[in-house]
């Protein structure tokens, strides 16, 4: 079964998270001194400045999957910093210019989660659009969360793959930047072909064939952590059994 509505939540929070995230990267480039994401316009809250298509569509793809499975993983278009005009210098300003985007998402996915958990109780009134609202929230707080888990990937145009790139020495940094070009299909390949040909192969009920479902489950883990409940019960508010019980 697929929860349209559900489906349409997540594709709408993905995007806020997703222009959050990339603000961040161009934010701290900014104060770092390179204002090079400045002036290519990356520097704003416009969703047209971050949005990537692929990234957008793998989005979507995951969105619609039947429960309960939807998740909003994707990325955006990668904000690029000018090395040498960082002050920390080349390889560490762009070191922290990686880093601030997930660490954003993860005080944005906390932060919103711990709003969900104090607020829910006085928003579970007659009004019938309040619960969806706290739906919202809650599904906020999860794709923030799975940005960060999915960024932990090294392959670009995920943070992970800058991250590695300036951590490893130079010849080594140099071999791995050949990969770039490869990263969005190996990205693909490993959320949508990987779990096609492990339930050919028999082997569709090994969770590592499933990395959506994964981070999905670790996000909700954080999540139910800051609610305080179950994961089975957070799982439910999340994908739509909380207001469409089965």
């Amino acid at each position: 079964m697929i929860n349209v509505l559900l489906a349409f939540i997540i594709i709408v929070a993905f995007l806020a998270a997703i222009v959050l995230h990339e603000y961040a990267h161009a934010v701290m480039a900014y104060w770092l001194g390179d204002r090079t994401p400045l002036a290519e316009g990356r520097q704003t809250l416009s969703l047209r400045a971050h949005v990537d298509p692929v990234g957008l569509l793998m989005c979507i793809i995951l969105a619609f999957q039947p429960v309960p499975g939807p998740m909003g993983l994707g990325w955006g278009k990668p904000v690029k910093p000018d090395p040498w005009k960082l002050r920390p210098g080349a390889n560490l300003g762009v070191l922290l210019v990686a880093l601030a985007g997930p660490i954003f998402s993860l005080i944005v996915g906390i932060v919103t989660a711990i709003v969900v958990r104090f607020s829910a109780p006085f928003l579970f009134t007659n009004n019938p659009i309040t619960p969806y609202v706290l739906q919202f929230l809650t599904v906020f707080a999860c794709i923030n969360i799975g940005l960060v888990l999915l960024n932990l990937l090294p392959l670009y145009p995920l943070d992970g793959y800058q991250i590695l790139y300036t951590l490893l020495p130079s010849k080594q940094a140099v071999g791995f930047a050949r990969s770039a070009a490869y990263g969005p299909f190996i990205i693909l390949g490993i959320f949508f072909l990987v779990p096609f040909l492990a339930t050919l192969a028999g082997l569709g009920n090994f969770p590592l064939f499933h990395p959506a479902s994964l981070i999905l489950q670790g996000a909700v883990s954080v999540v139910a952590l800051i609610f305080g409940g179950p994961f089975p019960t957070a799982l439910q508010f999340i994908v739509g059994f909380y207001f469409y019980p089965h």
